[in-house]
């Protein structure tokens, strides 16, 4: 028999009689989170029993009958059961609240839209499409993109060598324990964070796009993660064993470990191509806004080094990229503070993951200041909650889940991370924000990289309710802040273990 008449039968065997001809909404379940109290019975409290440990069939057929006694969620049953609950339960009133206008815009934004296709990339195109604009404002360019596969290469490189190095560090760990399990369950992650972007710039500079672009696997990286992934899995079990053995030399262990890194530079250079040398010439070839052609004969170590150069801090309103660091919210942990991630990052020697603990208003109050400078903002978020790609929305009230199945998410942001339920997953870039008349943030335009195709040709609009709840990160120039939180860059870092959700890639 068909679902749809099942369906009709059981309905008529309840014999469904609107009972609730008053009007009055049903008792919500409740979830406890943020809100002041949870809703009350007009009838006083429920009546409760024992605690059943099993499922109880007699029970699942009382409810399913009190379920659809309700005509409401007859309605629900009818709209949510052949269609996505998210496109049922958008809310008109947020679509025409959260538009494309904004009082304060910084007037260069960087373009073109980039696509970060089907990979993991979002932090080196949002690294990247923050770098571009004080390039851009010194060469006078009307677009521009850097390679974003350039610092790809060398960040997977660069992985492989820190998983290695750390299974050398941790050979006295039991491999079913935690901490060996988190460094196995992905060696090279396509993700990352705004310090492991930094570090690769400083080592191995950056390049136009057009000097070395995407190939296949940089936009389609799953098979490469997952072929160099296993690889690097069986070379962590061959150097466990090695250096069990009480004959085993470093220097062996360091023949051994020089021909896996040899092995994944090949397979890096075979899929991806053979990138330019950090400290060889290449030439840049371009024509400006004015349809000018022009040529530039440099590394591109000395590339990036420019950004920190007199004239390119100029162009891009006092502000030094490689001097920038992240501002976090994570109401875990005490603000003011300093947080690292233990065994997170990428390159040996270099710096690893720091983040200044502030509150939602210090970290909106340094971004509103940077953008009335015209400085777009690196910022990371959990991207899939409350939001929608198609229309670029990304709101609290976008979705109506409560409405929809008359119950209550309570959450708080703090609980989302204790329990797993949210941590950084993208990365994308702010450049403005509307204020009301009292100088309050409304909403924030943000330069995604999922191509023209999502959101408003590319952009997409954040409710400030929005970002309290799921933004994390953002990441500043220090003339932003007061001097009580560059301070805290000086402090020692509280270290989280490496599976804290703050230790997530965007």
């Amino acid at each position: 028999m068909p679902m749809s008449e099942q369906l009709a039968g059981r309905f008529e065997s309840f014999s469904i009689k609107d009972s609730n001809k008053g009007g009055s909404e049903r008792e919500y379940v409740y979830v406890d989170g943020e809100m002041e109290s949870p809703p009350r019975s007009a009838d006083g409290p429920p009546d409760y029993g024992p605690c059943e440990p099993t499922v109880s069939i007699s029970r699942m057929e009382q409810w399913e009958k009190e379920l659809l006694n309700d005509p409401k969620n007859r309605l629900a049953l009818s709209a949510l059961a052949g269609t996505d609950p998210k496109t049922v339960l958008t809310q008109r009133s947020a679509t025409i609240a959260d538009t494309q206008s904004f009082n304060i815009k910084i007037s260069l934004e960087g373009s073109p839209i980039t696509n970060q296709r089907s990979s993991g990339r979002c932090w080196l195109f949002a690294a990247t499409n923050v770098f571009r604009v004080p390039i851009m404002r010194r060469y006078n360019l009307k677009d521009f993109e850097l390679s974003q596969s350039y610092l790809f290469f060398w960040d997977k490189l660069e992985k492989a060598n820190w998983f290695l190095e750390n299974i050398l560090d941790t050979t006295k760990e039991d491999l079913d324990s935690r901490l060996i399990q988190a460094l196995m369950g992905a060696p090279v992650n396509d993700g990352g964070q705004w310090d492991m972007v930094a570090n690769l710039v400083e080592k191995y500079g950056l390049v136009p796009q057009h000097l070395y672009p995407d190939s296949h696997n940089a936009m389609n990286s799953s098979t490469m993660a997952s072929l160099i992934t296993t690889k690097l899995r069986e070379d962590a079990l061959i150097l466990r064993n090695l250096a069990s053995k009480t004959n085993s030399s470093q220097s062996s262990l360091g023949s051994v470990k020089e021909k896996m890194m040899r092995e994944v530079h090949l397979m890096l250079t075979l899929m991806l191509g053979p990138p330019p040398a950090p400290d060889r010439d290449m030439t840049w070839e371009y024509y400006d806004k004015n349809d000018k052609f022009e040529s530039l004969k440099t590394t591109p170590l000395k590339f990036a080094a420019e950004l920190s150069s007199k004239d390119s801090i100029e162009a891009n309103r006092g502000a030094d990229v490689h001097e920038m660091f992240s501002l976090v919210n994570d109401p875990r942990n005490a603000y003011g503070t300093l947080l690292s991630v233990s065994r997170l990052g990428n390159v040996i020697g270099m710096r690893g993951v720091r983040y200044v603990n502030v509150s939602m208003d210090v970290m909106k109050q340094a971004c509103i200041a940077m953008l009335k400078a015209e400085i777009p903002i690196f910022f990371g978020s959990d991207v899939g909650k409350w939001s929608d790609s198609k229309s670029g929305i990304m709101d609290t009230d976008l979705v109506d889940y409560e409405l929809g199945f008359n119950i209550r998410l309570g959450l708080s942001k703090a609980q989302r991370l204790m329990t797993g339920e949210s941590a950084m997953t993208h990365a994308m870039v702010l450049t403005a924000v509307h204020l009301d008349k009292d100088g309050k943030p409304v909403r924030w335009r943000v330069q995604n990289s999922w191509g023209e195709g999502a959101g408003s040709k590319g952009w997409f609009v954040m409710s400030d309710r929005w970002m309290d709840q799921f933004v994390y990160q953002a990441v500043v120039d220090p003339s932003f802040v007061i001097k009580e939180i560059k301070d805290v860059l000086k402090m020692e870092p509280k270290m989280l273990p490496l599976w804290d959700p703050m230790g997530a890639l965007a």
